[in-house]
């Protein structure tokens, strides 16, 4: 967790990854101005914890999350990365 409205993220036992905290970077999109992930308006927060759904279906096993970007990388190797 980042804190000062920036995205947080969590990942569970199972490797799904869930976000919270500034819109635009959670990996849910903006519904105020329809940015699909990253930049935006970024006036909209995800207050409460919610599963990515780009990652359904791959086992997460790390994120990080930077200022303006999130990583995540599965258990095959691949990295992912969305925000800013």
């Amino acid at each position: 967790c980042l804190g000062w409205g920036r995205p947080s993220l969590a990942i569970t036992a199972d490797g799904a990854v869930w976000s919270w905290g500034h819109a635009a970077q959670v990996g849910h999109g903006c519904p105020q101005c329809g940015w699909a992930v990253g930049g935006g308006c970024g006036q909209l927060h995800q207050l409460l914890p919610k599963r990515v759904e780009a990652l359904a279906g791959r086992r997460v096993v790390a994120v990080s999350v930077g200022w303006k970007h999130n990583l995540a990388i599965t258990a095959d190797g691949a990295l992912w990365s969305w925000g800013a």
